[in-house]
Order: structure tokens, then sequence, then C-alpha cells
């Protein structure tokens, strides 16, 4: 049969061309952004990394993206680009937010030390504030826990020039920690000895719940151990799995509690002062 033309589009609907397709802008994901992905998550732009950025909601919870389309910014569909501007004023500065020494090598350990309880307190602390240590000459040492505060202290001999900062968990009134700090601190003169601490249980309650992608750091009953118990609570199989996914959400000192990055930072002063 042949074909009968259209009364609506003429004789040949080639003819009259198309209206030419909308092109989608680009936009950089610039911090302070606020836009909203396909699937209803609005929220504001607070880290731009190479492969991803993160959304933080009006609620405190931040999720990870990836740059591409799919997103609305003033109700308009967008894509979202990596901000090369932003993303090298980012790389002036280290981690833990102050600048970055371009170029500067390691200078050679001091004699001072920072000691931390564990191997995950250990991490941490390289992880966010690892350039600026080196650039001191600052080591940091894990002590497998504090029983011996006192015994390590005395072993290390610390002097003028011989600094010695120690940072404690669970730094609270009436802790077991707090009496053992409070003994370091009759013994040893505060120029040459600085415990100081957070006041969380483990190194992971310092970490922004919402940077892990949790509600909330679960409660766990006295007697229990805290990481089992964390974990049969969020219902992952092992610290080890649930250190890893904390470790790999720190991208820098904004996903820490100021608790934490308060004693850290007075730590280095310490040990670094001339």
């Amino acid at each position: 049969m042949r074909n009968l033309p259209s009364r609506e589009y003429g004789q040949d609907v080639l003819a009259t061309p198309l209206p030419p397709r909308r092109s989608v802008p680009e936009v950089a994901a610039t911090r302070g952004l606020v836009v909203e992905d396909v699937e209803g998550y609005v929220g504001e732009v607070v880290l731009a990394a190479k492969d991803a950025f993160t959304l933080e909601d009006r609620h405190g919870r931040r999720r990870l993206f990836r740059y591409g389309p799919g997103y609305l910014l003033e109700g308009r569909a967008v894509v979202l680009t990596r901000p090369v501007q932003a993303s090298e004023r980012t790389a002036a500065r280290t981690r833990s937010g102050s600048r970055a020494a371009a170029g500067a090598p390691a200078r050679v350990a001091r004699q001072s030390r920072i000691l931390v309880e564990g191997v995950h307190d250990a991490e941490l602390v390289e992880k966010v504030w690892g350039d600026d240590l080196r650039v001191e000459g600052v080591v940091v040492e894990p002590l497998h826990g504090i029983d011996d505060l006192a015994g390590v202290i005395a072993g290390f001999a610390p002097a003028g020039d011989r600094r010695l900062g120690v940072l404690v968990d669970h730094l609270v009134p009436g802790s077991k920690e707090s009496g053992l700090v409070g003994v370091v601190r009759c013994r040893w003169p505060t120029d040459h000895v600085l415990v100081t601490g957070h006041p969380y249980v483990d190194i992971w309650q310092a970490v922004k719940p919402a940077v892990v992608g949790i509600p909330g750091w679960p409660d766990v009953p006295l007697g229990q151990s805290w990481k089992d118990g964390v974990c049969a609570a969020l219902g992952v199989g092992s610290p080890a799995q649930m250190w890893a996914r904390v470790l790999r959400s720190v991208l820098s000192y904004a996903d820490l509690e100021t608790p934490l990055l308060g004693a850290v930072e007075h730590l280095i002063d310490f040990v670094t002062a001339e």
C-alpha cells in the first residue's frame, strides 16, 4: 500500500527539521553547591575529590556521588563535573587543613614522639596529619593500651629536648584512663610530657557517623567488647571490616569530631615547640 500524505505534517515529515536537542549544562561541583540527585537526595557539596564528591543533607548525613549526569540544580538538569581549580586549591592544603609545603623534604625524625593507644589510632592520625608530621619530623607510635603508661614514659626518659605527647581514648572524669593519666601528670613535668585525649570510648567514635553512612554510633552495654558490639549492631562481619570502612570514609579533618582535632593539634604543637 502506498503511503498517504499526512494532513498534519504535510507531504514529507522529514522536510520539517526537528528542533535542536537541548544540551544539559555542565556545572563544577564546587564546595557549597546545593544539588539534588535522581533519587531525590538533596545536599550541599562539602568535599570534591578526583573521582567523586560528597553531599551533606540538612541533617548532617553524607553520601558519596560520581561526577556526571543525573542531577538537578535549582530544578534544572545539570551534569556535575570535577572542579579542577578547586582541586588544585585543595591540593595546596593537607588533609589536616594546614598549608602544604610544596616540595618540602621530610625532616629527620625528632627525638620527641607522639604515642597513641592502638594501631587504629595511629592509622587515623597518619591519614589526616601524616603530611604535617613528616615535615615536622614527628613519629607516631601505638602503645597497644595504656595500662603501663607510667612505665612506658619512664623508659622513654623525657627531657627538655625529648618531649613526649600521649593521646588517650575515653579521657573523661571517673574513667580508668583518667586515673592512669592522673598518675602520669603528678610524676612528670608538664614541659616534658603532655597527656591529652578525647571523650570517645574508641577512636572510631571520633569519626562523624554521617561520614561512615550510619545515623549514629550504637550504644554498647558495659562489659561487652565495644568494637564487637558495634559490628553486631550494624550487621558488619568483623571489627577489621568495620575499621576499613571507617578509615576509607575519612577524607580530611572535616570528617572528625572537634575534641579529637583539638587534642592532636595540641600534641603536635607541644612536641614541635622549640
